[in-house]
């Protein structure tokens, strides 16, 4: 069994308040748990307006598997305009860590 993680760094555009953060954040949130079957949580930046942190973890038989599932998501967060994708960090834990 592998579990493979990333986080994503995100500068958000116009958004003056954490409400209108919560608006922007919780959509995508939502939409990477139900499109591709993964857990996911606003992770850090969370009392500042314009920035967010969203992880996303997954588990799976292969580690190929899980790799591909990582790329999809990041693919989804990167092509979302209303968002500044500023970093992605990976890890991948297996049978033998």
């Amino acid at each position: 069994m592998f579990t493979a993680t990333i986080e994503f760094d995100l500068l958000l555009g116009d958004v003056h308040s954490l409400k209108e953060k919560r608006a922007v954040v919780r959509p995508i949130v939502g939409e990477l748990r139900r499109r591709f079957e993964v857990a996911v949580a606003e992770t850090g930046h969370l009392d500042v307006h314009r920035r967010a942190a969203i992880g996303v973890s997954v588990v799976a038989v292969e580690a190929g598997h899980c790799g591909e599932v990582l790329d999809q998501c990041e693919r989804f967060v990167a092509d979302r305009p209303e968002i500044d994708l500023l970093s992605a960090h990976r890890r991948l834990i297996g049978p033998d860590d």
